[in-house]
């Protein structure tokens, strides 16, 4: 059994004859599990699909997220790359992709812990490193996450990508990553759409993102509920919104906290009780954003209009940046209660909501 990395194509490498993904499976007695929301791809015309998204490979340095019975790590290493890493938390997929690391003989690093823990700035040589204007590194990231990890795993990413450390530490390293569906076309949704998000803004203000195909859930094993998207990033060299992550997220955050109603409702909760209504409308009149928009219509020049403004406004009140609108209610609520009072005014909608 060899596989070939594009029909039509001489492979780079060829791995030596192994048994199946599914034989693998059988012999290990490797069962998804549902509470890490494990689903296989078998199919191996998927997983070629999956790593051809990934641009040309040959040589490159690979780290592959979340291995699993391997069947991505065939693909990868049959498209020829110099070094592949598999991060690996579940303990029980290491000895079959051992067996991969011994067909291909110094190309496989595997470990076994956890990506979001994982320190990223020592996995790759330091000659591959790269000026952020340049062109992105001989490194990629590639994965068939689970889905209870795909979104927090995004957004620390995207923070890396912020502050060019993590794996981005290396310029721009490109990611191929799949995702449910329904998050894939919240990364890449436009104004208007009814996907339109906190996490479209985050991603393309930061990253050119490309919905690349969507993977039937019949093709994965066990069944997932939900069709699955691969989705390809690339850090653009220069963000447009040129502020800090934790300031970008906190204004997008806010926008989106109430997305059925105008814009301005959300914008609020960036302000204190006293002096809301007037800081709001100086926002909004200083970026020059109509407050009867709904967040999902509002245009990345909008937010960036939005953050900047925002940012000379903490400039001028630095506690306006650490101000928490829940932890406000929070307060106001134990205040409430120590009242004991008959007459206790019920909460509005918006508190009833948070």
């Amino acid at each position: 059994f060899c596989l070939m990395a594009v029909p039509g194509k001489v492979a780079a490498f060829h791995l030596p004859p192994l048994p199946t993904v599914g034989e693998i499976i059988k012999l290990f007695r490797l069962k998804a599990q549902k509470q890490l929301s494990q689903n296989f791809l078998l199919d191996l015309r998927l997983t070629d699909k999956i790593v051809r998204q990934a641009g040309e490979l040959k040589n490159a340095h690979v780290c592959e997220v979340g291995p699993g019975p391997g069947g991505i790590t065939r693909s990868i290493l049959s498209a020829g790359v110099e070094q592949l890493l598999l991060i690996e938390k579940d303990a029980r997929f290491i000895p079959g992709l051992q067996m991969l690391s011994e067909a291909a003989p110094g190309k496989v690093r595997i470990v076994h812990g956890d990506i979001l823990t994982y320190n990223m700035e020592k996995a790759f040589p330091k000659h591959l490193k790269k000026n952020w204007e340049d062109e992105p590194p001989d490194i990629h990231i590639i994965g068939n996450l689970p889905f209870s990890v795909s979104t927090p795993l995004i957004i620390k990413w995207l923070e890396n990508v912020s502050k060019k450390d993590g794996p981005f530490i290396y310029g721009r390293t490109q990611m191929t990553l799949t995702f449910q569906k329904e998050v894939g076309e919240r990364l890449t949704a436009n104004p208007g759409a009814k996907q339109r998000s906190r996490l479209s803004i985050m991603s393309q203000h930061l990253c050119t993102v490309e919905n690349c195909f969507v993977i039937p859930g019949q093709a994965f094993v066990p069944k997932p509920e939900v069709d699955v998207a691969v989705v390809h990033f690339t850090p653009l060299v220069q963000p447009k919104i040129e502020q800090p992550f934790e300031l970008v997220e906190k204004v997008v955050r806010s926008v989106f906290q109430f997305r059925r109603k105008y814009c301005f409702r959300g914008i609020e909760t960036l302000f204190p009780e006293d002096g809301r209504v007037k800081r709001t409308e100086q926002l909004m009149m200083t970026a020059n954003v109509d407050p009867t928009l709904r967040p999902f219509q509002l245009s990345m020049s909008q937010f960036r209009n939005l953050c900047n403004t925002y940012r000379k406004m903490c400039d001028e009140d630095p506690s306006l940046f650490v101000y928490n609108y829940r932890e406000e209610l929070r307060q106001k609520k134990k205040t409430h209660n120590l009242r004991r009072s008959t007459s206790q005014p019920e909460l509005t909608e918006e508190e009833n909501q948070l």
